[in-house]
């Protein structure tokens, strides 16, 4: 077989978001047949991903009748050259943010991380909320990160995702009381001065609101897109609508909408009561255009597993875990339909 005959076999291969398929769509950056192997190169950006990993499957499928042995790669272009990336190994900067505090940011992103980590992808967790960090508890991160001799900072790993957090490098009871530009100057310090290695994914923890941190965070890294956290109640919707403007005035995708606490369900009585209202967080998602990325209960499993340190979304038999996968699995598939519409558009 020669390439032709390679693209011809791979445009049975359809992408389900854009519904057409893979050659025509231009996400096959590359064939090169060498000897009986076939190296394919894709243009997918969302690793592990469901839907990424259906298409590459598919065309190990196409092509699995012919003598041809199959290698992939995937690749897509960032648009920023290499020596202008602050983070040139991480793929995928995922921000997690809400308009207001109490609606469980930091275990959504905890959990996101968590949930990534375990379907295969290499991950870091980026505590940011300066403020009130409290991510090194949520994983039960003990250790401390070490410093090299060359004084960058080699963070711990829990659940296979590397983690940084202000709470490394303050006291338990230290207050931060710090303006803006000690802000900007620390975050720029963590973004450059740790050894992140290779990630497919970084979750960005952000404190609530849309002050200095998140300035910070927008004007110095590429978003791969954002997740807005909120509760179903109409106070969180209204300022959830304030952090989706953030970052569409700084042109940042949205990934979409996730609702937190969205129903208890009684253990004793087995009643489901909606604590915080019902259906807030769909009805702000289909109102602005938006991805409903799910709905997370309001469940004790998850508190407790927060305070003790092992994040829910890892339990095997669980309704609630099964929320927070199917969250995550909704997350990977967006960020591929962000990178490769953003491929097409710069091919």
């Amino acid at each position: 077989m020669n390439k032709q005959d390679v693209l011809d076999r791979l445009e049975a291969v359809e992408d389900p978001d854009f519904e057409d398929d893979i050659v025509s769509l231009g996400l096959v950056n590359t064939v090169d047949i060498e000897d009986e192997t076939a190296h394919i190169s894709l243009a997918l950006g969302a690793p592990y991903s469901p839907t990424e990993t259906a298409i590459a499957n598919e065309v190990r499928q196409a092509l699995s009748d012919t003598a041809l042995d199959v290698t992939l790669s995937a690749s897509v272009e960032t648009g920023i050259a290499p020596d202008e990336q602050v983070l040139p190994n991480v793929q995928n900067i995922i921000a997690v943010a809400s308009g207001k505090g109490g609606v469980g940011k930091s275990t959504v992103a905890v959990n996101l991380a968590a949930g990534l980590a375990d379907r295969g992808a290499r991950v870091g967790l980026f505590d940011a909320d300066i403020y009130g960090p409290n991510v090194p508890r949520m994983v039960s991160a003990d250790e401390r990160p070490r410093a090299t001799a060359e004084e960058t900072i080699i963070p711990p790993e829990r659940f296979g995702v590397r983690l940084m957090s202000m709470a490394f490098l303050l006291g338990d009871d230290d207050p931060v009381i710090w303006r803006g530009p000690m802000v900007h100057k620390i975050i720029t310090q963590l973004w450059e001065d740790v050894e992140w290695g290779t990630l497919d994914y970084m979750v960005v923890d952000l404190p609530p609101g849309t002050g200095d941190t998140q300035l910070t965070l927008l004007q110095s890294v590429p978003l791969a897109g954002a997740v807005i956290v909120t509760t179903p109640q109409a106070v969180a919707i209204d300022d959830a609508r304030k952090g989706l403007q953030m970052f569409g005035e700084h042109d940042t995708p949205v990934l979409g909408i996730v609702e937190n606490m969205s129903a208890f369900q009684c253990p004793d009585c087995g009643s489901t009561h909606q604590i915080f209202g019902e259906g807030g967080g769909r009805a702000f998602a289909d109102e602005v255009d938006m991805p409903f990325l799910g709905e997370l209960p309001l469940d004790p499993a998850v508190r407790e597993r927060g305070d003790t340190g092992d994040p829910v979304v890892l339990e095997s038999d669980s309704t609630t875990a099964e929320s927070f996968r199917s969250f995550t699995e909704n997350v990977a598939n967006n960020v591929g339909i962000v990178r490769r519409r953003k491929h097409r558009s710069q091919s």
